[in-house]
């Protein structure tokens, strides 16, 4: 999975100049993000998204690189820890 950041804001024309390629840019500008986030965050189809992005790596603007993968750790996992919660004894009231 690739992951994409802005270098520098580009001059876009009309036909870019929506809401949801603004809204893009900006996300892009502050951190690196998947093209899963943009299509979410923009509301566009993955299409629109993926030749949006082209362009703006095309023209030099764009960064991408690939995503870190995340590593889940099994044994933190949310179902062991429910059984120990439910499982443990509750500790004596203190008298005060």
């Amino acid at each position: 999975m690739k992951e994409y950041r802005l270098s520098a804001w580009p001059d876009l024309d009309a036909s870019y100049e929506r809401m949801a390629y603004r809204r893009m840019l900006s996300d892009m500008s502050q951190r690196h993000v998947t093209l899963g986030h943009l299509c979410k965050r923009s509301g566009l189809a993955r299409q629109e998204v993926s030749n949006f992005l082209d362009m703006l790596v095309g023209r030099g603007i764009a960064m991408e690189r690939e995503a870190a993968r995340v590593r889940l750790l099994s044994h933190l996992s949310l179902g062991a820890w429910l059984r120990r919660a439910v499982s443990a004894k509750p500790a004596p009231a203190r008298r005060a």
